[in-house]
């Protein structure tokens, strides 16, 4: 019986509490790992570590999901921070952009949520707008602290995102950054009513898609269901596991694509 896909899912390293403790933790919210197990994977967690360790822990995976999280280091863009920037991470930040060009390099599917499409154009030589408000003038992208709110977001034809959510569609929000320039092979997917970039994806990769959205607070996630699929895909970069042991790596067909919907 094939074995689930084992996707990486990077994490916080915040201070937390629990118990009677109050220590350095690798935390990441419950929903993240809810909801690739819901579609048929292992949630692996990836908390911070040494960059070069990144391609050995990439190479054991099938999959990887970039979770959202703290503002990226404007210096990564070339960019002087906004008043409203929060302070860099850069630890998380050097670790996360390893783990992606890794998991790039490999060609295993990725996707990035909030943050972590941040990184992805960030990673292609795009550009981030600082704080949406000043761009759109509102703060209907996150209007309350801590609480995820809701806005419509249209998504583009002949896109992945446009195949797995075709048409406009309520998502769950929180975010006052957002995609300005785009990186390098990459395309918008989707966009909110003002015109803030909502979805990219990867023209050069076969899976390799953000969403500025946070799909895992959604009764329904399609785009992380399409994530586990291509990963458990018999046509995956990712190496076959038998009793535990990797086996050998199976390369996928040059040009071919995977499905775009999921049931």
């Amino acid at each position: 019986m094939p074995q689930p896909p084992l996707i990486g899912l990077t994490t916080y390293l915040a201070h937390a509490q629990w118990g009677e403790w109050d220590l350095p933790a690798a935390v990441l919210p419950a929903a993240y790992a809810d909801c690739v197990r819901a579609a048929g994977g292992r949630a692996v967690l990836l908390p911070p570590d040494a960059p070069e360790a990144a391609a050995d822990v990439v190479g054991r995976l099938d999959a990887i999901l970039l979770a959202g999280g703290e503002d990226l280091d404007p210096a990564l863009y070339g960019a002087v921070p906004h008043p409203r920037t929060g302070p860099p991470v850069r630890e998380r930040d050097a670790w996360e952009r390893a783990v992606l060009a890794a998991g790039l390099a490999r060609d295993i599917p990725v996707l990035g949520v909030c943050r972590g499409m941040q990184l992805m154009n960030v990673h292609e030589g795009g550009t981030l707008i600082q704080h949406l408000p000043d761009r759109v003038g509102h703060d209907g992208h996150n209007p309350y602290r801590g609480h995820f709110c809701s806005h419509a977001v249209t998504t583009a034809p002949g896109t992945r995102v446009g195949a797995l959510l075709p048409g406009t569609h309520q998502v769950a929000t929180h975010h006052h950054q957002a995609v300005d320039r785009l990186g390098a092979g990459l395309v918008v997917a989707a966009r909110a009513a003002d015109g803030t970039v909502e979805a990219i994806e990867s023209t050069r990769h076969r899976f390799a898609v953000g969403v500025q959205w946070h799909p895992e607070m959604g009764a329904d996630a399609p785009v992380v269901r399409a994530l586990v699929a291509a990963a458990g895909s018999a046509g995956g970069t990712a190496p076959a596991r038998t009793a535990g042991r990797n086996a050998r790596t199976v390369r996928s067909v040059p040009g071919r694509t995977f499905p775009a919907q999921v049931p």
